[in-house]
């Protein structure tokens, strides 16, 4: 591993950073505080733009090169998650029920490394612009960036972002070319029976059977409906009814979220869900109203800058510590809509063992920032070469 010098010299003062963002925790849309401190190091470092209340509580810099060029954006995301942290670190979250559980004060502490590094030296034609992006973990702070015109207004021309990966090696980065994670709907299936005495179920419609028929049927999609050559995963991961033993309820509900990478599968699994569950209800006598929320599109790397990126990788990391081909995941991420707008890559660097993702014992590993950052100002040199 061979971070540049430079930023190697100020690793710990970026390990002072993370543990201080790990430690003050924001959810969604409202990372103001995380922004504020994103805002506050930027100006520290002399960037030439900021905008601030970007997608809400977003930051957008501008650290502009020796001469004039194209513009290249690198994302980070700021927002943590709604769980207790449970790592037992002496920075550990210091707002309960608020968790860095996934990394994005390490991304956002990577990308704060670049832009000292790109402020301090500016060797490149052109412009880096960098995304400090709010509710990655939903709404879509991606969404609403671009939305609100960042990628047009800063006429940014590619687009890189970096996840933390746990279990994979630290140091090493994985990638691939096209699909590298889903698409992620959510379906709410509500079945509506009439409720009753539990002694006598013949005077009322239990729509308890039906929606355990419900979830059994589902599965059938996946085994009958879907090409097996074609990803899809539909997991149930909510069933809700009742409230006492001896009352059979008038309602029940089936929650589960949809997973796929082709728009042919994804429509097809949308129909079959909504057949099939208002097929099981009236085989039960009850009636399903089902609603299926579209998220985050599938996450699709441009097969040229995604060689190029692993290029970059391999210069800051060596051969051997690349993953350019790994296998997609199923996943989602909103850096999605970035990519669907400009050509660009998505990247995993490796953390080594511990705790996965979304876990409360997770942590980020400090000692990966600085190859992180390493990639993401060699990216802009790279991409936006000097005259010689």
């Amino acid at each position: 591993m061979a971070a540049i010098n430079r930023i190697a010299g100020f690793a710990e003062e970026m390990t002072a950073w993370r543990r201080h963002l790990h430690a003050h925790p924001e959810l969604g849309l409202d990372c103001f505080e995380t922004a504020e401190f994103v805002v506050e190091k930027l100006r520290e470092f002399g960037v030439d733009r900021i905008e601030t209340g970007v997608a809400r509580s977003g930051v957008v810099a501008v650290i502009e090169g020796r001469s004039p060029g194209r513009s290249i954006g690198l994302r980070a995301d700021m927002d943590a998650l709604a769980m207790d942290d449970l790592t037992g670190a002496d920075h550990a979250s210091t707002v309960p029920g608020r968790s860095h559980a996934c990394g994005h004060d390490g991304h956002t502490t990577m990308l704060l490394g670049a832009a000292k590094y790109l402020a301090e030296t500016r060797n490149y034609a052109g412009r880096a612009v960098l995304f400090f992006q709010p509710a990655e973990e939903g709404p879509g702070g991606a969404r609403l960036m671009v939305e609100e015109g960042t990628l047009d207004r800063h006429e940014v021309a590619e687009v890189y972002a970096l996840h933390t990966l746990p279990g994979a090696p630290e140091g090493t980065f994985e990638t691939t070319p096209g699909p590298i994670m889903a698409a992620v709907d959510t379906l709410h299936v509500h079945v509506i029976g009439q409720g009753g005495h539990g002694a006598m179920p013949h005077e009322a419609r239990d729509p308890i059977p039906a929606a355990v028929a419900i979830v059994q049927a589902i599965q059938t999609i996946i085994t009958r409906d879907r090409d097996p050559l074609d990803d899809l995963v539909i997991s149930v991961t909510q069933i809700h009814a009742g409230s006492a033993d001896n009352v059979i309820p008038e309602r029940a509900y089936v929650g589960a979220t949809i997973r796929t990478f082709a728009e042919g599968v994804r429509d097809m699994a949308h129909r079959r869900l909504r057949e099939v569950a208002a097929g099981v209800a009236a085989a039960h006598g009850v009636r399903a109203e089902v609603e299926i929320e579209s998220g985050y599109p599938p996450t699709i790397n441009d097969p040229q800058t995604t060689e190029f990126a692993s290029k970059i990788a391999r210069e800051v990391v060596g051969d051997a510590a690349v993953i350019a081909d790994r296998t997609r995941e199923m996943g989602a991420e909103d850096f999605s809509y970035m990519l669907a707008e400009r050509p660009g890559a998505y990247l995993f660097l490796g953390q080594g063992a511990g705790p996965a993702l979304h876990h409360p014992a997770f942590d980020f590993n400090d000692a990966v920032a600085p190859l992180g950052a390493s990639f993401f100002a060699r990216v802009v040199e790279r991409a936006l070469p000097l005259d010689t």
